[in-house]
C-alpha cells in the first residue's frame, strides 16, 4: 500500500513535469500542502476519494491546455479524480513589461 506522502509525491512530480508548469504552489495562506514526516509536500492535498493540486503556469502556452494536462497526468498517477487549481501566473524575469501610456490627468 502506498502511503499518502508517497502519493503526493507522486503526483507532484508528474504536475511539475507537464509542460507549462513553473511549480506548485501553497496556496494565499500556505494550506494547501500533505503532510509527511519532517517535510511538506507543497501545492498537493488527497482525500480519501479525490485530490487537488495548486500549479503555477507560464503564459508560453494557453492555460486550460496546460491545466488539463496536468488533471490527466495527475489523475493517472493518483488513479482518483483531481481538480486542478492554477494559483499563479509566472513570467520570465528576462522579459519586461510592455510600456503602459497614461494619459496626464485632465487630458
Amino acid at each position: 500500500m502506498t502511503s499518502d506522502a508517497d502519493l503526493a509525491d507522486a503526483v507532484a512530480s508528474a504536475a511539475a513535469s507537464v509542460p507549462g508548469v513553473t511549480g506548485l504552489n501553497a496556496g494565499r495562506f500556505g494550506e494547501v500542502a500533505t503532510f509527511a514526516a519532517g517535510r511538506r509536500i507543497v501545492g498537493v492535498r488527497l482525500h480519501d476519494h479525490s485530490g487537488e493540486v495548486h500549479i503555477e503556469v507560464t503564459l508560453d502556452r494557453a492555460v486550460m491546455d496546460t491545466a488539463e494536462d496536468v488533471r490527466r497526468a495527475t489523475e493517472e498517477v493518483a488513479s482518483r479524480p483531481m481538480t486542478v487549481v492554477v494559483e499563479d501566473v509566472s513570467i520570465a524575469e528576462d522579459v519586461a513589461p510592455e510600456p503602459v501610456d497614461v494619459p496626464a490627468p485632465g487630458n
